[in-house]
């Protein structure tokens, strides 16, 4: 005899109001039914009282950990409406941010994922090397949460000497303190008990149903959208996407951890690269007709589609977060997991609720 229990949207352990119905047969999940809504904010409608500038400082806000991206993201798709070249100096800035997110996302997400099972030292270790990075972002934005520093034509903030500097000397510090966490959270005993084996996704399933970033890559798919045309400029800084084959919830873990390196990596290169110049390109006129671009947060691909019909406000702004396409993997993975590990698979996820349900 199977029962049907509430999981959320309030947890102990989770710090998302993800909200399951959960069946269960004893203490085994065999089916899984999402509630989303619970914490709609009603953003993309908001827009329709902003100007395609005053928009952008809503994107920012859709998500307080990966705030720049959507900000570069929602950027790109408005100067695609007006076809505006941004300057090369820019373009390298905004990558500069966006990898800086991903590493002070992916520490705080492993940090949560160690408390999640129980190891709060390592949970304090992770959360105190992610204070190093968004020391970093608060000298490069002007703030630890929203990271602002994109306009629509380029950057709204520049780098001086003195902070790549700091930038350079951070991820020098910051690399052994990672390799440090990672022996834990791939060599431990009990960390691989805990992980291996757990929340299977075979490499065809998670491709099949449109999973997206660390979850994807952890089931053996190197899709990356910073490997695509949208991006050239990660080509030039020799990307690789980070991938693992285990598909489990150990894969996953291990796919975020090489992310990190890899994110270092792009910054360093960026710097080394960055050119002098401008960091703006002058936009006059109101934006017209359709456009699409899509961006690599820490969770995933999120896409932005914006309509424009020649005034100051856009007609329809509508985002697809990785949250949102990951959601229906996480309802493929849990049956079959004990209930005391429905936790720790849905964090694998890197479940962002306010990105779900703007």
């Amino acid at each position: 005899m199977t029962t049907v229990i509430p999981f959320g949207p309030q947890h102990p352990v989770l710090p998302e109001p993800v909200s399951l119905k959960l069946e269960i047969d004893n203490d085994v999940v065999v089916g899984v039914l999402p509630s989303l809504g619970y914490v709609h904010r009603g953003l993309e409608k908001f827009i329709d009282t902003k100007d395609y500038n005053q928009t952008m400082y809503i994107c920012e806000r859709i998500c307080g950990i990966c705030s720049g991206i959507h900000g570069i993201t929602y950027s790109r798709a408005v100067e695609k409406l007006f076809d505006v070249e941004v300057p090369e100096r820019a373009q390298y800035l905004r990558v500069i941010n966006s990898e800086l997110c991903r590493i002070h996302s992916h520490l705080l997400w492993l940090g949560l994922f160690a408390d999640g099972f129980g190891f709060e030292s390592l949970f304090y270790e992770c959360w105190k090397y992610r204070e190093d990075v968004l020391d970093l972002l608060e000298r490069f934005t002007g703030n630890r949460v929203i990271h602002s520093m994109s306009k629509v034509g380029g950057a709204s903030r520049d780098l001086t000497k003195e902070q790549i500097d700091q930038i350079l000397k951070t991820l020098d510090d910051l690399e052994p303190k990672v390799k440090n966490i990672e022996k834990v959270f791939v060599n431990n005993y009990t960390v691989k008990k805990r992980l291996v084996g757990l929340g299977v996704m075979s490499k065809q399933l998670a491709y099949e149903a449109g999973t997206a970033g660390p979850t994807l890559r952890g089931s053996g798919n190197a899709i990356d959208v910073r490997n695509t045309a949208d991006w050239d400029i990660y080509r030039d800084l020799g990307f690789k996407p980070a991938v693992a084959k285990e598909g489990d919830c150990y894969g996953r873990t291990k796919v975020r951890i090489d992310e990190i390196y890899e994110s270092i990596k792009l910054v360093r290169n960026a710097i080394s690269k960055l050119p002098n110049g401008e960091i703006e390109t002058r936009v006059k006129g109101f934006p017209t007709g359709e456009a699409v671009m899509r961006a690599e947060q820490p969770r995933g691909e999120v896409v932005y589609y914006v309509k424009g019909k020649g005034t100051k406000n856009l007609e329809r702004l509508k985002v697809r977060t990785p949250t949102f396409a990951n959601i229906p993997s996480l309802l493929l993975m849990l049956p079959g997991v004990k209930l005391a590990d429905v936790p720790i698979v849905v964090l694998t996820i890197d479940p962002c609720i306010s990105c779900t349900e703007r």
